[in-house]
Order: structure tokens, then C-alpha cells, then sequence
């Protein structure tokens, strides 16, 4: 390939510093799920944008490792000719390492790139990691966008439920406890709510990209631009030692000397390792306590969720009426509405709520083939249109004043095949299974994953997704640390905890379906919990096969949607009003003799 394109300029680069090999990961130094232009090296020399993702460069090869979300994805943005595709956690990389190159092979990374875990693994292998002391893509990425400089604005107290000297003291009480001397903290989640403040480096991710160290007496020094702070009050910042962020290793080695700092085991870069060892401190890999403090939300955050689900609710049914009534008669007419065109109608009717902000994530708006990448996101080159016989998916959010939401609805605006009712209805069963389940007070993610997938395995069908997240409050929307996925998660889903619940299924090239409602961890029985849907979204019951459902599913629907009509009724557009009592009408009336 020629030097000029980035792959052969990189390999340039890699020959001139005597590597054999170099790792390109999708990542920053905060481990973001959404990078910024700047950082996102991976999409800049492969193409590829999806949020997970690794590449490793070698003089004769290169390799693309992603995880199941974008089997599909990738093979539609990037030139297979120069990556082989290769699945991130089926064959991990180190593993791929040792099965195919000889040993002592020279691997390049930036350990502010990398995860302990993730080191290790390399380490493992038979090849030879290389730690870079700069930024090489600084040499060949001459177009590259600047360093995000997003604003800083305050988090008011009467939204968080609690202020930042409280919050501080509770984690300095932790590390007492732990007997840990400091704090390291790269999560931008993690500072944004320790703060009390919201940050705009990346759209759609309102945290700040920043470092902090808190001790055992919960003094603070924020790493952290100045010009990021010019819109935030004094009173913010007071108590507070203010650095620039290229002091931050510099200050862990100068704290390590004689002390234990925590970092977290899942998501600090190795660079701080190295830092503390160098310094003859001792590392202490545990969790983040702050993200567990994060996770259990307070009465004021929860109420804050349900305020902004019933903002957000009343937006998609002011869409979802238009839609349904616009895409058929357009589809017959022959000028279709597209993705593009159902997209930017939806984000239309958020911005008609008086506390929405933007969305929370870019808004999957899919039809047909479209949907079966799990992450897909139109542009004009793939911008399909919506007709009457295919699914349309919509997963989108917003970010509302005092709360985010997440929620998926599949939709048809005609008569559909067997086969895609019958997995229509697969799914939408999972999720009922799911989200009516009790469960036993101190039960994981992974414990209860297997119940939403259990009708489509009984049709020898699955997803390659998780089922569930946790949802940040006015932050990102997917937030650690509990999860409900087929990986083992050791964190409990307890009350106060904020999750999703979207099984799906993904025919490649051909449809995707997804069913989302976001949900509240509450107590249940004694000894139980339970799920409480903040999503207030009627569930599309053209496409089921209602046979199918027992009568427990069909009185849950009745029950769900009944609440969706009697919270929404007074919110809505008066000309959606209409919609909303059909969409949400009982099941008996829907479907006749059916039900």
C-alpha cells in the first residue's frame, strides 16, 4: 500500500521505530465509549466507526477485531482486501498473537490506550510489548481535528440530590475504609458526578474529559483545561486544586512515593501503573467506588428519570402518530419517507419539550437491511427508504434537563411475512419475560440474561448483544457497572439502579428487530426485586402473533399501555391524541378474535 494512505503510513512509521507490529484500539484516554474526532485513530485509518474495536498492524498484514454488534457493519465500511475481520472476544488478539506470529515479536501501544487487563493479556502472549512514549499518530495524521474543548457547566444540587463536598466525603470515608491513600480517576462520568458538573467535549456525552486525584481527606485536584471553565461559577471550583491535564502523571508519580493509590481495575490506563511502580508506590486495583456510588441512584435522581421518560414519551407518540399516518401514504404514493427524513422529524418533536438538550446517542433510524447492524446510523450514502413491507427500527434518546432516556420501538406500516411476525413476536416475548420477572435481592445481570433470549432459542435463533445496560442521569447512556449480557457481571441489580431491557434479533442484510423499554430497580416481594418501566412508548402490536402470547403477556401489554395512555393523553399533541388511544387500546379490541 502506498506510504501516503494512513496504513502505509503507518507502517512506515512502525519500520523506522524497529516494530514489529502496532496496536490501534477504539479508545481514549478515558476509555469513552464515544470518542472524539480527535482521538479516534481507529475510524481515521480503517473506516470503521462503530464504538468497539481494535486493529493490529502488522508489515505484511493488518487485522480489524470487533465484537458482534458490527459483524455486519464492518463489512460495509471497511476495504476487506487490507483488514481481515476478526471477532474481539471469540479471538481475542493476544490470542490471535500466539497462534499466528513467531515469538518475541516487537508490538507497539500507548499505555494511555490501554487497560491493565488489557496489557496483561499482551503481556501474556509470547510477543514483545513495546510501550510508546508519544503519540505516533502525531507524525502521519497530518489533518488531524484538535483536542475537544467542550465547556463546563454546573450540575445543580436540587437535580443531583446531593452535593459535591458530600459526595467527596463519602468516597474519602471509602478509601479510609479500603485504606487506600488516593484516588486515581480517568472516567469522565465518574468526575462529572463527583462534581456536580456536565461537560460538551463530545455531542451526546455531556461529561468532561479531565483527571482527578482524591486523598483520604477528600481534597481534590482536577486535571482539567482552563478554558473549559470560563461559563463555570468560582464557587464550583472553590476547595479545589485546578491542574492542566499533562500534569496528571507527573502528580500520580509524586503522590505514589510511599502510598497506595487505587485504580480501577477495569478501566485505568497502564500508563498509571507504570507511573506509581516508577515512583515506588503500591497499586491497589479495585473498582472505582465512585461508580458504584454513580450506579445506586438517589430519590431526587429517580424522580428526575420519570420526569423526563414522561418528556420524552410524549415526543415519541407526537412522532410515532405522524409517522404511522405519513409512511404508508407516502410509500403508496411513491415519494417514501427515508431514515434521514424520519430522524430528523423525531429529534423535531424532542425539541418541541421544554427541558430537552439533545439526544443521547445517535439515533439508530433503520429500515429493511439497514436494521440488521445493530448500530447502524443513516447518512446519505444508505439512507433507505421506510415502506409497507419491511420492519423500521428507531433506537433513540434524549438528554433532558434532569434525567436520559433509551428506548427502541420496531415498526411495520403493512402486512409482513410469517417469518418476520414470528420473530417480531420471539422477541417481544423475551422482553416480556424479562421485564416481568421477580428476582431474588442480590442477583446479577448475567443470571437473569438467558430468560429474554429463551423464545428465540427455542427457535435455535440469538443475539449477539447484550440484553441490558445501565443508563446514566444526564450523562452517558451506557453506564457502569451492571450489565445483562451472557458475560458474567458481578454487580447486583439493586434498587436505585437504572437499566434497559432490549432483546432483539438480526437477520444480515436482510431485518433487525429490537423492543427497548428503560427500567427502575425497585424492591419487590420480601427478599425480591423487580423492574418498573420509565418508558412510556406503546409497543407496536401489528406484527404479533397474538396466539402466541399467554394471557400473563397479554395482561402486562393491556396494563402498560394503559398507563401509557393515561399519563401521555394530556401531554401529547392534541392531533396524535387519536393515535395514542388505538395504538394503546386493550389487546381484545386490537385483535379481535385473535387475542
Amino acid at each position: 500500500m502506498h506510504p501516503t494512505t494512513p496504513l502505509g503510513a503507518l507502517r512506515a512509521l512502525m519500520q523506522a521505530r524497529g516494530l514489529d507490529g502496532l496496536l490501534v484500539p477504539r479508545a481514549d484516554a478515558h476509555q469513552s465509549e464515544d470518542c472524539a474526532p480527535h482521538d479516534n485513530k481507529l475510524a481515521w485509518l480503517t473506516g470503521f466507526t462503530g464504538s468497539a474495536g481494535l486493529a493490529l498492524v502488522l508489515a505484511d498484514r493488518a487485522l480489524l477485531f470487533v465484537d458482534g454488534r458490527y459483524q455486519v457493519q464492518v463489512q460495509h465500511q471497511v476495504d476487506t482486501t487490507a483488514f481481515a475481520v476478526h471477532h474481539l472476544h471469540n479471538e481475542p488478539v493476544a490470542q490471535w498473537i500466539d497462534n499466528h506470529l513467531p515469538p518475541g515479536q516487537r508490538i507497539g501501544f500507548e499505555p494511555m490506550l490501554m487497560t491493565n487487563s488489557q496489557y496483561e493479556a499482551l503481556r501474556a502472549s509470547h510477543c514483545q510489548p513495546v510501550a510508546l512514549d508519544d503519540d505516533p499518530f502525531d507524525a502521519v495524521w497530518h489533518d488531524r481535528p484538535a483536542a475537544p474543548c467542550g465547556v463546563i457547566t454546573e450540575m445543580p444540587d436540587e437535580i443531583a440530590g446531593e452535593s459535591s463536598a458530600d459526595k467527596r466525603q463519602r468516597v474519602a470515608a471509602a478509601l479510609r475504609e479500603a485504606g487506600v491513600d488516593y484516588l486515581a480517576v480517568t472516567l469522565p462520568d465518574n468526575i462529572a458526578w463527583l462534581l456536580n458538573v456536565r461537560g460538551s467535549d463530545v455531542a451526546m456525552n455531556p461529561v468532561p474529559h479531565s483527571f482527578l486525584l482524591i486523598n483520604q481527606q477528600g481534597d481534590v485536584e482536577w486535571f482539567v483545561a482552563q478554558e473549559k471553565l470560563a461559563q463555570l461559577a468560582p464557587e464550583v471550583t472553590r476547595n479545589i486544586t485546578l491542574s492542566a491535564p499533562g500534569a496528571f502523571l507527573t502528580r500520580c508519580r509524586a503522590c505514589a512515593a510511599g502510598n497506595v493509590i487505587a485504580l480501577d481495575a477495569d478501566f485505568s490506563p497502564v500508563a498509571l501503573r507504570f507511573a506509581v511502580e516508577q515512583a515506588g508506590g503500591s497499586v491497589r486495583w479495585q473498582s472505582d467506588p465512585i461508580t458504584w456510588m454513580k450506579a445506586l441512584k438517589n430519590p431526587v435522581e429517580l424522580e428526575g428519570y420519570r420526569a423526563s421518560h414522561r418528556e420524552d414519551g410524549a415526543a415519541w407518540v407526537n412522532f410515532l402518530a405522524w409517522l404511522h399516518h405519513e409512511a404508508p401514504l407516502r410509500d403508496a404514493a411513491g415519494d417514501p419517507i427515508t431514515e434521514l427524513e424520519a430522524q430528523q422529524k423525531q429529534l423535531a418533536f424532542r425539541q418541541q419539550r421544554e427541558t430537552f438538550i439533545e439526544p443521547s446517542f445517535n439515533t439508530i433510524s433503520a429500515a429493511g437491511s439497514n436494521a440488521a447492524m445493530c448500530h447502524y446510523h443513516a447518512s446519505p450514502e444508505t439512507n433507505k427508504p421506510l415502506t409497507r413491507s419491511e420492519f423500521y427500527l428507531n433506537d433513540s434518546g434524549g438528554q433532558y434537563v434532569n434525567g436520559t432516556t433509551d428506548a427502541t420501538r420496531t415498526l411495520a406500516f403493512g402486512p409482513l411475512t410469517a417469518a418476520r411476525r414470528l420473530h417480531y413476536t420471539a422477541v417481544l416475548k423475551g422482553f416480556l419475560a424479562l421485564i416481568t420477572l421477580p428476582f431474588p435481592n442480590g442477583t446479577c445481570g448475567h443470571q437473569l440474561d438467558a430468560v429474554a433470549r429463551r423464545p428465540l432459542w427455542e427457535l435455535g435463533l440469538d443475539f449477539d448483544h447484550g440484553t441490558g445496560h445501565g443508563v446514566g442521569h444526564r450523562m452517558l447512556i451506557h453506564e457502569q457497572p451492571q450489565r445483562i449480557a451472557k458475560k458474567v457481571n458481578p454487580w447486583p441489580l439493586l434498587p436505585g439502579s437504572i437499566m434497559t431491557i432490549e432483546p432483539g434479533y438480526y437477520l444480515a442484510d436482510q431485518y433487525g428487530i429490537r423492543i427497548e423499554n428503560q427500567v427502575e430497580v425497585v424492591e419487590g416481594a420480601p427478599g425480591f426485586c423487580r423492574f418498573s418501566t420509565l418508558t412510556l412508548i406503546p409497543i407496536d402490536l401489528n406484527q404479533v402473533e397474538t396466539g402466541l402470547l399467554s394471557a400473563q403477556e397479554k395482561a402486562w401489554i393491556d396494563d402498560y399501555h394503559q398507563q401509557v395512555r393515561d399519563t401521555l393523553a394530556p401531554l401529547v399533541n392534541s392531533d396524535a391524541r387519536a393515535w395514542l388511544f388505538a395504538a394503546t387500546a386493550p389487546l381484545r379490541v386490537q385483535t379481535g378474535a385473535q387475542a
